[in-house]
């Protein structure tokens, strides 16, 4: 299990240096959420009957990730990682062979390329592709926006299903 860092952004910067601090932060907050469970743990669900866990909600980011850097931003036609036409929900259905390793190695494959495509862009710039429910273009400031809301959501979800594994609490 990799360490993380967690900063919390600065309450001066000018505003794409606290989007992009905001959403690494919560980044390394699911991370940290992750940190010192074995694999069988990260495969817990949460309360039956759900099927959320913390690896699924990794490798849910991880297409996240991929889904507004990669095809809305940069117009990449990168398919899906672990979901199908047949399981639209395959990041969160598991089994034995689904890995820590292999999850978080794809995760920050993921962010990596993400803050590689968002370099390219101004805030106000919009992606060259389109929004895949209302067909609209997206500017990187909705994305950053959007990325933000959505990790702090799932990072409410994986304190509850971390605090049902072992009890751990915190930020």
């Amino acid at each position: 299990m990799t360490t993380t860092e967690r900063t919390t952004p600065s309450v001066t910067a000018d505003e794409r240096t606290m989007l992009e601090g905001w959403l690494d932060f919560h980044r390394h907050t699911l991370a940290m959420k992750c940190a010192g469970l074995d694999d069988a743990q990260l495969r817990t669900a949460s309360v039956p009957p759900s099927e959320l866990t913390l690896l699924g909600l990794v490798r849910h980011m991880a297409e996240v990730e991929r889904s507004w850097f990669r095809r809305v931003l940069a117009d990449d036609n990168a398919g899906p990682i672990y979901y199908s036409d047949e399981d639209r929900d395959g990041e969160f259905h598991l089994d034995e062979s689904d890995t820590w390793q292999e999850a978080h190695a794809t995760w920050q494959a993921e962010i990596a390329v993400a803050r590689s495509n968002a370099a390219r862009f101004a805030l106000d710039d919009t992606g060259d592709g389109r929004n895949r429910h209302t067909g609209e273009a997206v500017s990187l400031r909705w994305i950053y926006t959007h990325m933000i809301e959505e990790y702090a959501r799932h990072n409410g979800h994986a304190d509850l299903i971390r605090e049902r594994i072992d009890g751990a609490t915190g930020d």
